[in-house]
């Protein structure tokens, strides 16, 4: 029996979160696609020992997910970050949400992993943006028909943002709905940062991106404010 679902996981040296990201990726009819981009730990041979396939690309998220993508054969496609954990029942509510009249594409909640009021703030700012704006990131998992991402081109080949204009691509198709289940994300790049600083960063970079400035100034910006991760 093929897969219903493939899901694909670009990776970086995510050694210490790739195990438990796969195990949270498990079912009947799920593919799961390690698409790593040059690890130098053992992010390979763990997914491999979880029963994973891993494919290799040239290093950033938008040609490793297409990279992914390629060789995927499930007729639902579900992007997921390293470092991200799907809820139980994944895969039921993925094909119930696609199957919502007028829905393209969809995503999960966000949850984060760590406690304390300001990251309480983040999750509802970015499920306001989710729901309303249909602007989900890919820390949330993105999904959608299989037939449809190709359609589009697959992911641009941008040094960052590549989540953001899929989304907005696919918006033009149709309706981006959220999930009310939610993905547990670590709260790593909040707390190397700082938590008020990585959001209103993040806002500032999404307005800038919005406004037509050049993704490749945009990422020159992320990474010199030390936000950055592969």
């Amino acid at each position: 029996m093929g897969a219903s679902i493939s899901i694909i996981i670009p990776t970086l040296n995510e050694a210490e979160a790739i195990g438990r990201t796969l195990d949270s990726a498990a079912g009947a009819g799920i593919e799961r696609i390690v698409a790593d981009g040059g690890s130098a730990d053992a992010t390979a041979a763990i997914a491999l020992a979880r029963g994973a396939a891993v494919v290799t690309a040239p290093r950033g998220r938008a040609s490793q997910m297409n990279a992914g993508a390629c060789v995927a054969r499930g007729e639902t496609l579900l992007f997921l970050h390293a470092d991200t954990l799907l809820p139980p029942q994944f895969g039921a509510e993925v094909q119930r949400t696609l199957d919502l009249p007028g829905v393209v594409a969809g995503a999960f909640s966000l949850r984060i992993d760590g406690s304390g009021a300001r990251l309480r703030w983040v999750e509802r700012l970015a499920n306001w943006r989710s729901r309303v704006l249909q602007l989900p990131y890919g820390d949330q998992g993105f999904f959608l028909r299989a037939e449809l991402f190709r359609a589009l081109g697959g992911f641009p080949e941008m040094p960052l943002l590549e989540d953001l204009e899929m989304a907005r691509r696919a918006r033009r198709r149709g309706r981006i709905t959220l999930s009310p289940l939610a993905a547990l994300t670590s709260a790593r790049r909040w707390e190397s940062v700082g938590i008020l600083r990585a959001t209103l960063l993040n806002q500032v970079f999404l307005l800038a991106y919005l406004l037509g400035m050049p993704p490749r100034k945009i990422a020159q910006w992320y990474y010199r404010e030390g936000q950055g991760r592969s």
